[in-house]
């Protein structure tokens, strides 16, 4: 049996002068080790995107972190600081396949600016700054220190009693890193937490109706995953799921 194929959106950036695709090593190293699956990169094309084929290619999907944010005006609401970076061309081409995803009962895992996306695409909306945000506390990593620094331990989140994420790691709290600006602001309708940091934020959600694994963190499991053990577990599970998936697709 050939390993199953997981879709990794691209995002939509300058480099240099020229336009460019674009997915960090980490994450497709990660599908790699962690999920034992064949990443397969997904241009940003938008409504170009032809959402059949892909999906009818893949076995998984994998949504990645960016220095972007979701566009405000997708969950009704003004940009509050136009300086950041946007990224149109990624949100036309996730939200979309996220919602045909869904019904077609693929794996689908998110992380970060993926969790946030997924969160919109079903109907959500997001804080654009938490920061700014009454009883939240700064989740933001520090740009001037190391790497190692600011994909270090930053806080704890709280595992949601007998969710899908307890049932993966166990119960109890885990410690994780933390980079984003941007979380959660209203749950869409029909997703459970699976996990909230100390000022309750939420840090993770499934989606209890979906077919197969569906899956949303706000930190970062695809650093160096080969030694955190609890990153393992995470992409393990989505492999597990999209091999599942792939032997239900060849029985049909």
């Amino acid at each position: 049996m050939r390993r199953p194929i997981v879709l990794v959106p691209a995002c939509s950036c300058d480099v240099g002068h020229h336009a460019n695709h674009v997915v960090q090593r980490k994450y497709i190293d990660a599908v790699v080790i962690g999920a034992d699956c064949v990443p397969l990169i997904l241009p940003a094309l938008g409504e170009a995107t032809d959402l059949e084929t892909v999906l009818n290619l893949c076995d998984g999907i994998m949504l990645t972190g960016a220095a972007s944010n979701v566009h405000a005006s997708l969950y009704a609401e003004a940009v509050l600081d136009p300086s950041l970076p946007q990224d149109r061309l990624r949100d036309a081409t996730t939200l979309p396949l996220i919602r045909a995803a869904l019904r077609r009962g693929i794996p689908i895992f998110s992380i970060c600016r993926g969790m946030q996306e997924m969160n919109v695409a079903l109907g959500g909306s997001l804080h654009q700054a938490v920061q700014e945000v009454d009883g939240h506390i700064d989740h933001r990593e520090n740009d001037e220190a190391a790497l190692d620094q600011q994909y270090g331990p930053a806080h704890q989140v709280s595992l949601t009693a007998h969710g899908v994420l307890e049932g993966i790691l166990g119960a109890g709290d885990i410690s994780v890193n933390s980079l984003h600006g941007q979380g959660i602001k209203q749950l869409a309708a029909g997703l459970a937490v699976e996990a909230r940091a100390p000022d309750g934020l939420v840090e993770a959600f499934s989606v209890p109706g979906a077919a197969a694994f569906a899956l949303a963190l706000q930190w970062h499991p695809e650093w160096q995953i080969a030694d955190n053990p609890v990153s393992m577990k995470l992409f393990g599970a989505f492999g597990a799921a999209c091999r599942a998936y792939q032997r239900t697709r060849q029985a049909t």
